[in-house]
């Protein structure tokens, strides 16, 4: 009987619990406001500093696995990723997607010609007839320089557009404009071109 009693107990109070949970959710807008917030950053429209390159690149800051599902979606085929670090989580997201994933792993305080020469080898595979590659960082300020070394300096585009889009993202401090010369003075001995910057490093905040 004192068990039958317990179990009562626990269930009325059970129920009391979940009810005033309940009321508190639907009195608190919060509680649905967040809801609606996670869901909405998960959306492209959302996805920092997004930008789509030309026909078949896409650079961006860091995607959520709901983004990268949005980005598939758009036609994506391969993600490169320049965020140093322990990538396990993207590594699944873009498998259980089935994007090909590689990681370029860019030191922010440091990075080098050899970073690049990495990244244009992976780019080389993509077939940019039907497919197409997202380049990403967190904020998409390693992206945006990464892409345009990649159109100016080994498809040619032209340097006024994709200055453009890079300056829309960030203008490069001394560091990065530093490694982008570089960059461009290597494929302009390679290939005998002669593509120049069309703008100086960003002054140090002082």
């Amino acid at each position: 009987m004192n068990q039958i009693k317990l179990l009562t107990v626990v269930a009325i109070m059970s129920l009391f619990v979940y009810h005033s949970l309940s009321g508190a959710a639907l009195a608190d807008p919060s509680v649905h406001n967040n809801a609606e917030q996670d869901t909405a950053a998960d959306t492209l429209a959302n996805l920092t500093n997004l930008q789509r390159n030309n026909a078949y690149l896409f650079s961006s800051g860091l995607p959520s696995a709901q983004q990268l599902k949005a980005l598939k979606e758009e036609g994506v085929t391969h993600v490169v990723d320049l965020i140093p670090g322990n990538r396990v989580n993207e590594i699944l997201a873009t498998a259980q997607l089935n994007l090909e994933y590689f990681n370029v792993p860019v030191d922010w305080e440091a990075p080098t010609l050899a970073n690049f020469l990495n990244y244009a080898a992976f780019m080389q595979r993509v077939d940019a007839t039907d497919e197409k590659v997202l380049t990403h960082c967190k904020l998409n300020w390693r992206g945006a320089s990464f892409t345009y070394l990649y159109r100016v300096a080994i498809l040619g585009e032209s340097e006024e557009k994709a200055k453009q889009d890079l300056m829309a993202i960030w203008h490069p401090n001394p560091t990065w404009h530093a490694f982008m010369s570089e960059v461009v003075a290597h494929y302009n001995a390679l290939q005998g071109t002669s593509v120049s910057m069309s703008f100086a490093p960003a002054p140090l905040e002082s």
